[in-house]
């Protein structure tokens, strides 16, 4: 047997084993149009999960290195499902540190830490989606802070690609 016969042999029996799992019958519609639907929405899921964590590690590239508190690559652990909740707290804190570090060198006016606040309160609230019927009350608004928090720090990564004040170079600080 060739891979695609393989193939077609294995997803099918998997889709099978899957709703038996879940306690449906795969012959029945509804079963298979939910098992579709629920691998559709991981997939979205996870595509923009991965254009988040792109901006993430973009702000912090656009930093020097004096600035960093963390490797722009480390943001790519918040794709470790569980891991990630805890993650996300390391992952806010370094970058509104970063970006602060980053702002003061270059003399752009902004917040000490950007961001901080709302992506605290945004990890909070996705610590919360955790703990059972708690999670009910966290998941709109994690879901809502998430989306400002990821506007903002786009925002604050345009900032960084404006040219840097006058005689700045990396590393060094405004000179008043």
């Amino acid at each position: 047997m060739d891979a695609g016969s393989l193939l077609m042999i294995r997803i099918p029996a998997g889709l099978l084993l899957l709703a038996q799992a879940l306690g449906g019958n795969l012959y029945e519609p509804f079963s298979m149009i939910r098992i579709f639907v629920g691998l559709l929405f991981c997939a979205v899921g996870v595509v923009v999960g991965i254009f988040y964590i792109l901006t993430l590690s973009r702000a912090l590239e656009k930093c020097s290195p004096q600035s960093r508190t963390m490797q722009p690559g480390m943001t790519w652990l918040l794709l470790i499902p569980l891991v990630s909740v805890i993650w996300h707290f390391f992952v806010v804190l370094a970058l509104s540190t970063s970006l602060g570090n980053e702002f003061r060198a270059r003399g752009i006016p902004a917040p000490p830490e950007p961001g901080k606040g709302l992506g605290l309160a945004m990890c909070i609230c996705g610590a919360c989606c955790v703990v059972p019927l708690v999670n009910l009350l966290a998941f709109l608004p994690l879901l809502i802070l998430w989306i400002i928090y990821w506007i903002k720090i786009a925002d604050f990564s345009r900032m960084l690609d404006q040219p840097p004040a006058y005689g700045w170079t990396p590393g060094s600080t405004p000179g008043y």
